[in-house]
C-alpha cells in the first residue's frame, strides 16, 4: 500500500539518506532542515522518499493526500510519562491553590502513595480501558512513540498489573510504546520503617518476575530527598542492569539531589526533570551519552522553578522535552501546550523545542533509528498540521491543537 503526500508547505526534519543523526546538541538545536512545497511517499509502514514537488513522483500510490500547503512534521517522542493510572487527583490540585506544597502532600499519603491506592483497588481491564483512551488522546494530538512508566503500584501484584497493561497497549496500539520499571517511585506505607525490606522486594521479587515475562524495557528510580538516596539508587540501578534493564533516572526535581551525577556514573540513558540544574551537574553531562529530559509541564503545573534549559543548551549539551503525563503534578499529554511552555517559560526557541521532542527525544527511547525525523527508511509516523506558515505557529497559537490529521505506521489515525 502506497500513499502520497503532495503539496506539503514546508517538510520538516528532513534527514538526507546518507546521514545518521542520533541526537542534536548545542546550537544545533536551533536548525530544522526543511523542504519547501515538497512530496512525500509511504510504502506500507515506511517513508520511501521524499523531495521537491518538481520531482513528484506519478502514478506510484494508490492513494494521495494533498496537503495543500500545510506542514509535514514527524510525530512527536514523548519520553516520559505516567500514562496508565486508576484516577485523577483534582483534590490534591485543590490542597496546592490553597498552599499546601507537593511535598506536604506526599507526606501525608497523598500524591503518589494516592495513585498506588487506587490503583491497586482497579481491575486490570478497566486500568486498560481507562488507559487506552488516553493513549488514543495524545496519538490524536500527534504522539506517535511514547514511554509509559509503572510506579502507581508499589507492590509485586501493582507493578506487574501494570506493566501488563503497557504491554497489552502495545500490542492493541499502533503506537511505538517503551515500558520501564518505576516500582522505586516511593516507599509504600507499609515499608515506612523497613525501607531496606522494600528495595530487597524489588530486586529479590519484582526485578526477577518482570524480566521473566519480559515486561520492561527500562528501570527508574526517583532519586530525591525523601524517596530514595544516592545510595538506594546506586543499588537498585546495578540490580537493573543485571536484567539487562537501562536506567532513566527522575533527577533534581526538588532538590540538588545527585541524582544527575548518579545517572551519569550508571550510564543512564536519561536524567528527568533538572529543574535543579548547576554548574556541577552540566559537568557532569557533557562528554556523556546521558540524555537531559526536562519535564516543563510539571512546573508549570506545580508552580516550581523551571529547568534552566538555555544553560544546558549554551554549554553544548542536547535537551529533550516530555510531558510527564500523570494525574498529579502533570495531568496533560498535550505536546503542543509543552512546546509553548519551553518557549515562553525556558526561553527556547520553537526550533529548539520541537527538536527537543522529536529526534531528541526518540533518542531517550533509542528510537533514533527510526522515529523523530523525515528519512527513508523511518517508520510513516507523521503529522499534517492546520494551514500555518510556519513551525513558529505551533508554540505560538497556544491552547489550541496545530493537528490536522495523524499517520502512524502509515494509516491515518487522525483526521481525514
Amino acid at each position: 500500500m502506497r500513499t502520497l503526500i503532495t503539496n506539503i508547505g514546508q517538510l520538516c526534519l528532513t534527514e538526507d539518506a546518507g546521514s545518521s543523526i542520533q541526537r542534536v546538541s548545542g546550537s544545533a538545536m536551533a536548525m530544522i532542515a526543511t523542504i519547501p512545497d515538497a512530496w512525500l511517499l509511504v510504502e506500507d509502514d515506511i517513508i520511501h522518499s521524499f523531495g521537491s514537488m518538481k520531482t513528484v513522483p506519478e502514478g506510484q500510490a494508490e492513494t494521495t493526500i494533498d496537503a495543500a500547503g500545510r506542514l509535514v512534521l514527524p510525530a512527536w517522542c514523548d519520553s516520559h510519562t505516567h500514562l496508565v493510572f486508576a484516577a485523577p487527583r483534582d483534590g490534591e490540585f485543590v490542597d496546592r491553590i490553597k498552599g499546601v506544597s507537593y511535598e506536604e502532600i506526599a507526606q501525608r499519603g497523598g500524591g503518589i502513595l494516592n495513585s498506588a491506592r487506587r490503583l491497586n483497588e482497579m481491575p486490570e481491564s478497566e486500568l486498560y480501558d481507562r488507559s487506552l483512551h488516553r493513549l488514543n488522546s495524545v496519538m490524536a494530538n500527534g504522539t506517535g512513540a511514547i514511554e509509559i512508566k509503572s510506579g502507581y503500584g508499589l507492590c509485586e501484584a501493582g507493578e506487574l498489573k501494570m506493566l501488563r497493561v503497557i504491554r497489552r497497549l502495545k500490542e492493541t496500539s499502533p503506537t511505538i510504546i517503551k515500558a520501564t520499571l518505576l516500582a522505586a517511585h516511593a516507599y509504600p506505607v507499609e515499608y515506612k520503617n523497613n525501607k531496606e525490606g522494600y528495595i530487597n522486594l524489588i530486586i529479590d521479587k519484582i526485578l526477577p518476575d518482570v524480566a521473566a515475562e519480559g515486561l520492561a524495557d527500562y528501570m527508574d528510580v526517583f532519586c530525591e530527598k525523601g524517596f530514595f538516596d544516592i545510595p538506594e539508587t546506586e543499588r537498585l540501578l546495578e540490580a537493573g542492569w543485571k536484567y539487562g534493564l537501562k536506567p532513566k533516572i527522575h533527577a533534581n526535581q526538588l532538590h540538588y539531589s545527585g541524582g544527575v551525577q548518579t545517572g551519569v556514573k550508571h550510564n543512564a540513558l536519561s536524567v528527568d526533570h533538572l529543574e535543579c540544574v548547576g554548574e556541577a551537574e552540566i559537568e557532569s553531562l557533557k562528554g556523556s551519552n546521558t540524555m537531559p529530559v526536562l519535564l516543563p509541564g510539571a512546573a508549570f503545573f506545580l508552580g516550581i522553578q523551571y529547568q534552566p534549559a538555555r544553560k544546558i543548551i549554551d554549554a553544548g549539551l542536547p535537551v529533550c522535552l516530555a510531558t510527564d503525563y500523570n494525574p498529579g503534578s502533570c495531568p496533560s499529554g498535550n505536546v503542543p501546550l509543552l512546546l509553548t511552555i519551553a518557549c515562553t517559560q525556558l526561553k527556547m526557541t520553537p526550533e529548539e523545542a520541537i527538536n527537543a521532542v522529536t529526534i531528541n527525544g526518540a533518542a531517550a527511547m533509542e528510537l533514533q533509528n527510526i522515529a523523530g525525523t523525515i528519512k527513508a527508511g523511518k517508520k510513516a509516523n507523521l503529522i499534517i498540521t492546520k494551514p500555518m506558515a510556519s513551525i513558529s505557529y505551533i508554540p505560538y497559537d497556544y491552547g489550541n491543537s496545530p493537528v490536522e490529521k495523524v499517520m502512524i505506521n502509515g494509516r491515518l489515525v487522525s483526521g481525514n
